[in-house]
């Protein structure tokens, strides 16, 4: 197994920080949310405290202030007074902590009359407070704590970010948008993907300043480069006790207690009449000075503080360092904290953050669901997979053994028919029969005598052709000896699609040469056309009547037949993919991008096509299903010639809708009157009279058919990318593409299911691949191209065919980028209509026979998307004559060579 890539490895790395550590990072969330507006919490528990009614009086200065409070509080010292200038504000009053204690108690002061009182709630968000830094750690336990996870809170923005970066990055719709239609993984997926992008630069100042709290060796290093003073100095000279002053008298010097401030609050008033806020820093001995850090009128924010010194006896001003005079970076430090809490952006800038952190056990929670959602989809496939297990040893099995089984062997393109064998083998096994479940990519004619009967589900592909990883079981069954399968009893399932001309032309081969070779029928072939639920409940009953029992579960229901013929982004035929693929829940994309890649071509119009796809996920080779509409052109020229309302409320299946609605999503029924129309647009037999009422032409409708689209982009591009060929008829353009490149205006919600497509997957080995395709084939070799690049699998040959390269050189950045990443060792882009001598990807893979034969004994896959007809056959033909028939089936079957054609 190769090793993980770049990509798996952050994945990885993303989820399993974000289910340990995330736990505590969502408590430090909700705690700093709780925070951010902690003083207008307390104002609502404590009305009238913080704030009186002003009046017209002077206010308490500093000296007054404490003497009011040592009428109460006695000699308790006061280490620090905080004064606001605004009309009514209480001066804030910090006593000295007590032995034992961190902070000391804090208590209000009436600005007029002198009354002190304590805030109620005040303890409460200390203890916030102390969850919020240190999760109620001791200090010097707990800071380490905080920041490591403030680190691990960065690395997870940073590998969400790198997983969700789309292959458009200035697309803000990708990055920012959220559909509130998405229901369950995708709808967690979308929540989790763009509200991570709005918080992601938040999270990002939070954590960032976090660490400047955390870590000594962060702040020193910062205030260092500051070119602020190393705090142990500034410790050790703050402690250091102030000698003798000569503007102080001898008997002062000595003095201790409060010191009186009035002296200091005249000098600084003299020197700062526009203060704001004055923080008024009291030391125990009175020959040290007051301490002033204030904020004037124009401060940008509350850290932005000025500071002053000023000895208590003379009212000298020992110092005076104004904000202003700091350089760009001491400034730059100064705003940590209002950048933390939000407050350098005033209120908006407070709000979001209290989103931040309200947001984080949204995170924490959509993780872990996410997280337990993807452990149960592993413990669903697996036990899919284990279905199959018995399959493994079948055929090497014992012949009584053995024959005692019954086989459901299938024969399978895109899965359609895997997941018919998968289900009719569980029901049968419930109705106590024993069954495996094989491919026929993995049998001999032979090996089907080994059991007591054989039951076949068989797609075609192309034209009426057996699925590629069969074509070598079907040439053994054409080279087989007359009766050599004498003795074989089977029953035959066979999915097709009468749109086209050989309908269940593979099945119907297989239900001759079997009963050719003598193998006898347990029942008439019933073939299902486009997931026909009369079929496949006659396929359950059959299998119910060999059992024995009166019915089976579970066959039938929610089952589609999907006969391998699909629409691809170049035609507009009829789809035949399963309507009960575990993947394909219709779900509703808005259509973000339409870009034309081929102006001036001679070919018709390659469009790109983006689906805003956020929270889908699916792997390189997917296809999706698109639902397509009728213009509403066609349908109000339709209207009007039936003389209908197409405002009449209807009933459709189980849903109610408007008339116009109903005639967009179907088939329209012929019309009364002989008519023209603009549009290439499906007709029924049926018509509608001009008397008929709006409901009874709702009842004769039929729905349109999905077109299938290969996907061109990973989930991590940011949308459902789509290369579609505009297609013209003599009536307008084709339904489907039509749909996409012209009718469907930007932003309309496209309905769309993904499908998987286990015919073009990726290959697991780490080995060299092939890639060979034309037109908007280009949609399924980009995909795995990307997927290889992402992986680091640099070994890589592009064989790619269009007309002109003037006009058709699409993605040509993208290729051009690839190869010069060392993505692409060997590039061949073939245009057919330049030079004198037309030559296609066929011409140039022939041409390089012996390098082909090189890479595909060092194992290298070989992958084929394009057009059927011309590309895909001239590719197989070649391929058969430089590596001849058998090994070219050999290689199908061993899963070396997968197409994508149509």
């Amino acid at each position: 197994m190769a090793p993980p890539g770049w990509r798996q490895l952050w994945f990885q790395l993303h989820w399993l920080v974000g289910i340990t550590g995330g736990t505590l990072l969502m408590v430090i969330g909700l705690s700093g949310a709780l925070l951010s507006f902690r003083e207008e919490c307390l104002d609502l528990l404590n009305p009238g405290v913080r704030q009186v009614a002003p009046r017209a009086e002077p206010v308490l200065a500093p000296a007054q202030v404490a003497a009011a409070v040592a009428r109460v509080h006695g000699t308790r010292r006061i280490s620090t007074m905080m004064l606001y200038a605004e009309p009514g504000a209480a001066t804030r009053v910090i006593f000295a902590p007590l032995p034992g204690q961190r902070r000391g108690e804090s208590i209000y002061v009436d600005p007029y009359s002198g009354t002190a009182q304590a805030l109620r709630g005040h303890q409460a968000f200390e203890w916030i407070e102390a969850l919020h830094r240190w999760l109620l750690l001791p200090r010097e336990t707990g800071d380490p704590v905080t920041g490591t996870l403030a680190l691990l809170l960065i690395g997870m923005a940073a590998s969400g970010l790198y997983l969700r970066w789309p292959r458009r990055p200035l697309s803000w719709r990708t990055w920012l948008t959220f559909d509130p239609a998405l229901r369950g993984r995708p709808f967690l997926w979308n929540l989790h993907a763009v509200l991570g992008t709005w918080v992601l630069p938040l999270y990002l100042v939070l954590a960032g300043t976090g660490l400047y709290w955390s870590f000594d060796i962060v702040r020193d290093s910062l205030e260092s480069w500051a070119g602020r003073p190393p705090r142990a100095a500034m410790n050790h000279a703050a402690a250091k006790p102030a000698g003798k002053s000569a503007d102080m008298p001898a008997e002062m010097a000595h003095a201790t207690g409060t010191p009186t401030l009035a002296l200091a609050w005249d000098s600084f008033l003299g020197k700062a009449p526009d203060w704001r806020m004055a923080s008024l820093r009291i030391s125990e001995k009175a020959t040290q000075p007051v301490q002033i850090s204030w904020l004037d009128a124009a401060a940008p924010h509350e850290q932005a503080r000025n500071r002053m010194s000023v000895l208590a006896a003379s009212g000298k001003i020992t110092q005076d360092k104004r904000y202003a005079d700091l350089n760009a970076r001491d400034r730059f430090l100064t705003t940590f904290y209002p950048l933390h809490m939000g407050t350098y952006f005033g209120l908006p800038g407070r709000l979001a953050m209290m989103v931040a952190g309200l947001a984080m056990p949204l995170f924490g929670i959509t993780g872990w669901m996410l997280y337990l959602g993807r452990r149960k989809l592993k413990r669903a496939a697996r036990a899919e997979r284990a279905l199959l297990a018995d399959a493994d040893t079948a055929v090497a099995a014992p012949a009584g053994a053995a024959a005692a089984s019954t086989l459901l062997a299938y024969a399978s393109q895109s899965g359609s028919a895997e997941r018919l064998a998968l289900r009719s083998a569980a029901a049968l096994r419930q109705a106590g029969v024993a069954a495996t479940v094989q491919s026929l990519d993995r049998l001999a004619p032979s090996d089907l005598l080994g059991y007591a009967r054989v039951l076949l589900v068989a797609s075609s592909f192309g034209e009426g052709e057996p699925p590629d990883g069969t074509r070598r079981f079907a040439r053994l069954l054409k080279q087989a000896d007359p009766a050599s399968l004498a003795g074989l009893r089977f029953g035959l399932l066979a999915l097709g699609d009468r749109h086209y001309s050989d309908f269940c032309g593979f099945g119907r081969a297989l239900d001759e040469r079997l009963r050719a070779l003598g193998a006898k029928q347990l029942f008439p072939a019933i073939e299902v056309d486009d997931g026909d639920a009369v079929a496949l409940q006659r396929w359950s009953q059959s299998l119910a009547q060999l059992c024995g029992v009166d019915q089976l579960t579970g066959i039938a229901d929610g089952a589609g037949a999907g006969a391998g013929k699909r629409t691809h982004g170049s035609a507009d035929a009829t789809n035949a993919n399963p309507a009960g693929d575990p993947a394909g829940a219709w779900q509703t994309w808005p259509l973000v991008a339409r870009t034309l890649l081929n102006p001036g071509s001679q070919g018709g119009p390659l469009y790109e096509v983006v689906l805003d796809g956020a929270g889908a996920n699916w792997q390189a080779g997917a296809l999706l299903e698109v639902l397509p509409r009728n213009p509403d052109g066609a349908v109000a020229a339709w209207l009007r010639q039936s003389g209908l309302d197409g405002h009449a409320s209807v009933r459709l299946g189980s849903a109610v809708c408007s008339l116009h609605e109903a005639l967009a999503r179907s088939i329209l029924p012929a019309p009364a009157v002989p008519t023209s129309s603009a549009s290439a647009v499906p007709t029924s037999s049926a018509s509608v009279a001009p008397t008929s009422s709006a409901q009874a032409c709702a009842d004769q409708l039929r729905p349109l058919a999905p077109r299938s689209y290969s996907l061109a982009s990973l989930p991590q591009d940011g949308g459902l990318q789509l290369l579609v060929r505009q297609e013209s008829h003599p009536g307008g353009l084709g339904l489907g593409s039509g749909w996409l490149t012209a009718h469907a205006p930007l932003d309309a919600p496209i309905q769309a299911r993904l499908q998987a497509n286990p015919g073009f997957a990726p290959a697991e080995a780490d080995g060299p691949a092939i890639f060979i395709g034309n037109g908007s084939g280009f949609a399924g070799l980009r995909a795995h191209l990307r997927a290889r690049a992402l992986a680091g699998r640099r070994r890589n040959w592009l064989l790619f065919g269009e007309r002109e390269q003037a006009y058709d050189s699409i993605c040509a950045d993208e290729i051009a980028q690839w190869q010069a990443a060392g993505l692409l060792p060997r590039l061949d882009l073939v245009f057919s209509r330049d030079g004198a001598c037309r030559e296609y990807v066929q011409d140039r893979l022939r041409g390089a026979a012996d390098e082909l034969r090189g890479w595909i004994a060092d194992g290298a896959m070989v992958y084929v998307c394009g057009s059927l007809q011309g590309m895909a056959g001239g590719v197989d033909a070649a391929l058969v004559e430089i590596l001849g028939a058998d090994a070219l089936d050999d290689l199908a079957a061993a899963g070396r060579y997968r197409r994508d054609v149509y």
